[in-house]
């Protein structure tokens, strides 16, 4: 519900309007619409999207400004393509910013390649890699997700609390898999627990047998298997199941989707895991919104998308200005306390108090609150698979 409505702030937008010039403003929607996640980019590109329709449709930005989203496919796994996209977003496109990219070496590539030298902002809505929170980025990189310096240390907790003492891991053999199993060794190894055997596996196989047979021979209470749940990922619970070698899965963030249940079913019945997610008022608000307008807003960093496009949009209004290097000073304020409490729905209201000269706390769908160097502190939702479906037992 609008709680910021004065005669004071009307006043200002209006005067605003009057000597902004409106814009015809773009945003860069960058994900893996192809590739091993691409069953999570549509929700999360819809769910962005809502956030861009909703800003565009008030005529509150930047004195009536419209926006409107160009989507490029950054493969996930194929710098060359991830770079080549976001060239041509930047440079053809004129995007002023990007919500994206989705995997965490896509991430990488395009930051240091294309956001860097132009002076782009990028907000990523999922890329997870602890090495993004050191790069070199001008200020311009942020992320509405956690590191998985924090998932390993949330995943590590949830299985020694579940009475398992030794794991085996395999992970995607790139930066968000090694940086995160690496993450989790760490804090495993520091509760006390064991883990087996830490082995990377290649996406695109068509055989994972191998792979699985040394991890089996090491032995473990269950498989950690941090990879893409539409790539090797789900071939290497495969052959898990096909040869007996585990039951017992533990599912991280690139696991956690409804293409994991539609592959498996009760096989994995009792198999764990988590991903980034709340239970705040804010993501029942956009689960509701984002129903209403056939999104799937409860699917894995939808809510994270929105939020990445949110702000975005209002570090333009807080800045006066759509040029990154101007919105970037903002990001960190819009996002956090002190100001007016933002939920989602509530970008109209967001934008009014902002060209009033206001403050807002942007709490939106994912209970952001940012840290430096600009990353989500992170809330995890612990999911099991029960009766072939995966339910929410909790969150941390």
């Amino acid at each position: 519900m609008k709680t910021f409505a004065t005669a004071t702030a009307t006043a200002a937008l209006l005067c605003g309007a009057s000597f902004a010039q409106a814009e015809d403003i773009k945003l860069g929607v960058v994900l893996g619409f192809t590739g091993p996640l691409e069953t999570l980019a549509g929700p999360m590109a819809d769910g962005a999207e809502l956030a861009i329709a909703e800003v565009s449709g008030s005529g509150l930005l930047l004195g009536g400004s419209t926006v409107s989203a160009v989507r490029g496919d950054s493969t996930c796994v194929d710098a060359a393509a991830a770079t080549a996209t976001a060239e041509r977003l930047v440079t053809s496109e004129g995007v002023s910013a990007i919500m994206g990219a989705m995997c965490s070496g896509a991430t990488g590539a395009i930051l240091s390649n294309v956001a860097v030298p132009n002076g782009i902002v990028m907000i990523s809505p999922s890329a997870t890699s602890p090495g993004l929170s050191t790069v070199e980025d001008n200020g311009l990189f942020f992320r509405t997700a956690p590191s998985d310096a924090r998932q390993g240390v949330v995943m590590a907790d949830i299985i020694m609390e579940r009475g398992l003492s030794s794991v085996a891991v395999t992970y995607t053999n790139n930066d968000y898999g090694k940086g995160l199993a690496d993450s989790f060794q760490a804090a495993f190894d520091a509760a006390g627990g064991t883990v087996t055997l830490s082995s990377p596996h290649e996406d695109g196989k068509a055989d994972y047998s191998a792979e699985i047979g040394a991890l089996a021979a090491a032995g473990g209470d269950a498989l950690v298997v941090a990879g893409y749940v539409d790539e090797g990922g789900s071939g290497m619970v495969q052959a898990a199941l096909d040869t007996g070698a585990f039951d017992m899965f533990v599912f991280p963030d690139g696991m956690v989707g409804a293409a994991l249940t539609e592959n498996f079913g009760s096989d994995i019945d009792g198999s764990f895991g988590q991903n980034p997610g709340s239970n705040s008022d804010g993501a029942a608000m956009y689960e509701e919104m984002a129903a209403a307008a056939g999104v799937n807003g409860e699917s894995v960093y939808s809510k994270e998308a929105y939020d990445a496009a949110a702000l975005i949009l209002l570090a333009m209004q807080a800045a006066g200005s759509s040029n990154s290097n101007d919105l970037k000073e903002h990001i960190m304020a819009v996002a956090n306390a002190p100001g007016e409490k933002i939920l989602p729905g509530n970008l109209s209201q967001a934008l009014e108090i902002l060209a009033a000269g206001g403050d807002i706390d942007y709490v939106g769908a994912s209970a952001v609150e940012l840290i430096e160097p600009g990353e989500a502190s992170g809330v995890y939702q612990e999911v099991e698979i029960d009766g072939g479906e995966l339910k929410t037992v909790g969150f941390r």
